[in-house]
């Protein structure tokens, strides 16, 4: 049975400067469910990582509301946060000497403190993620002898650990190639199945997204919509994902062509 693990209120989000504020997406209405796989493209520049910061609550919204577990996001602590939201960015480490399996136990630093012990069901923790994401022969190789798709595994393992309702990943894919975009997708998929946490990532590999997510979030410089990828084709919704005569969707084949 699925529960709702965040929703939004009549969300605005955007960003306020010198010259006043500058409204990306207004009156959001998402609901992100558990076991659910859940895509969020749209074209460059429109706004899919501000959407994600206000989501996560490192943004505050312009008005509206993020609610986490039933619980306005921003009331959370940030520890108590940290056990309920786990966050997967695309940045680079910072140097480092860490194994893999230390890496992936930083997941547990919202339960224990950098100077305690890692406890027996942390170890745990640990060891269940590095198998769930199928890595656990890497567990001893340093952070940096491995290949980014390997790295992207760990990465993913580390917010496993965190043993949170929530995870949210930020273009995972970006510098894989096909076949290990295609093994990530399908990896998330089986996680969402396996431990019935909703995992929403943003993504460009949207004929992937299409085949694999249980649902999708689509921007376009009009509206926001979030529905099941079929119903999205049929009602016409990726039509206007691409401002380029050229770049058509073929609802038959459900995916875009080059015209």
């Amino acid at each position: 049975m699925t529960k709702s693990i965040l929703q939004t209120s009549n969300l605005s989000i955007g960003y306020k400067s010198k010259k006043g504020v500058t409204t990306v997406a207004k009156d959001l209405n998402l609901n992100l469910d558990s076991g659910k796989l859940i895509t969020l493209i749209g074209a460059n520049g429109i706004g899919k990582s501000t959407l994600l910061r206000t989501i996560t609550g490192i943004q505050k919204p312009l008005s509206g509301n993020v609610y986490l577990n039933e619980k306005e996001i921003s009331h959370y602590k940030p520890l108590e946060l940290a056990q309920n939201l786990s966050l997967v960015l695309t940045e680079k480490l910072p140097a480092s000497n860490l194994s893999v399996f230390e890496l992936v136990a930083l997941g547990r630093q919202p339960y224990t403190n950098w100077v305690d012990s890692l406890s027996k069901e942390d170890i745990e923790k640990v060891q269940e993620a590095l198998r769930l994401t199928q890595i656990e022969h890497l567990a001893s190789k340093k952070h940096f002898e491995i290949s980014d798709g390997q790295l992207q595994k760990v990465l993913i393992a580390r917010a496993l650990a965190q043993d949170t309702p929530l995870i949210i990943l930020d273009e995972p894919t970006t510098h894989l190639d096909l076949l290990h975009k295609v093994s990530l997708f399908k990896l998330l998929k089986k996680l969402t199945q396996e431990t019935e946490k909703c995992i929403l990532f943003s993504t460009h590999d949207i004929d992937l997204a299409i085949q694999l997510s249980d649902e999708m979030i689509i921007m376009t410089p009009e509206n926001i919509v979030q529905d099941q990828p079929c119903n999205l084709i049929s009602n016409g919704s990726f039509n206007n994902l691409f401002k380029d005569e050229h770049i058509i969707f073929d609802a038959e084949k459900g995916k875009f062509i080059v015209n």
